[in-house]
């Protein structure tokens, strides 16, 4: 689901978030109820597939203290204590490669004029966890058309930040560094990918991913860069962090199958933060509606 909202008026500001709590879950419900009929267009992307199951949001202590961000640790836990004295501002993206306006933006320069939204997705991890979360951000294909791709992108490369002193993580050689991952640039400007800034209606925290970060809601968390500093278009596919480490594990598309297991662990079903049982996985972590299209006549189980 999608709400629009200025953007100098977070949600926090004004609801308590234990009634901002509520207040999501009877939207989520309404729109479950009342279908196309509530939610227009791409807005209805949590609402689909819901298999008969509400999706309530996951607390805010459990999306910023269970993170998977290896520049601050390895434990699910770590980045939350680690990253507490990151300084996120002030920043800036360098943006190159195919396209007409080349340069390094101030963070909020790049943003500027582009109205901040709301939007609530499924959050889908490939070690089979889940979570529901309210991000507010901003569409990339927004960014995209700022930026003036020309006729030969075919791709968009985002690329973390890599800076030791202040990322931990990074003083240890659990990943080449700097974490580089990658979209189809129609993938990148489908309405459904967001840049977020911010989630439950708060700036968004350090561990993550402060202050912007990749949101695509159909793939697996992993394709989510986080602490991007560079923009890159490109005419070939990108060697993106996991695809180049382990291949034959973590592919570049990582959309979400439950029909392809990981080689460690069954994808057919997760656990939902916060809920004792498991529950079945949605293809494409249940925005199939909105996106298969993107991969008409691939073999999703090649090409994963």
């Amino acid at each position: 689901m999608l709400i629009r909202r200025p953007p100098d008026v977070p949600s926090s500001a004004v609801t308590p978030e234990p009634l901002y709590l509520r207040r999501r879950e009877f939207v989520t419900a309404a729109g479950t109820a009342l279908g196309a009929l509530a939610v227009p267009g791409a807005a209805r992307a949590l609402v689909a597939a819901g298999q008969g199951r509400e999706d309530r949001l996951t607390p805010f202590e459990d999306v910023t203290t269970y993170n998977n961000y290896y520049e601050f640790g390895t434990g699910k836990d770590d980045p939350a204590r680690t990253a507490a004295a990151f300084v996120p501002r002030p920043w800036t993206v360098a943006v190159a490669g195919e396209c007409a306006r080349p340069a390094r933006y101030e963070l909020d320069d790049l943003l500027r004029g582009i109205a901040a939204e709301e939007r609530v997705y499924r959050l889908r991890c490939v070690e089979a966890w889940s979570m529901v979360i309210p991000w507010n951000g901003v569409p990339l294909r927004a960014v995209i058309d700022r930026l003036q791709p020309n006729t030969h992108a075919r791709f968009v490369e985002l690329t973390t930040l890599h800076d030791p002193a202040r990322m931990p993580g990074q003083r240890r050689d659990v990943l080449p560094w700097p974490y580089v991952e990658g979209l189809r640039l129609d993938e990148a400007r489908h309405p459904l990918t967001i840049v977020a800034t911010g989630l439950y209606g708060r700036t968004l925290p350090n561990q993550n991913g402060a202050p912007l970060r990749l949101v695509v809601p159909w793939k697996y968390g992993f394709k989510s860069v986080k602490a991007i500093v560079r923009i890159r278009f490109t005419r070939e596919r990108p060697a993106t962090t996991w695809n180049a480490v382990l291949p034959h594990e973590y592919g570049f598309y990582a959309n979400v199958n439950p029909a392809v297991d990981h080689p460690r662990w069954s994808q057919a079903r997760e656990r939902r933060i916060g809920e004792f049982l498991r529950r079945p996985t949605l293809p494409f972590n249940g925005y199939g509606d909105q996106v298969a299209s993107l991969y008409a006549g691939m073999d999703l189980r090649r090409e994963y």
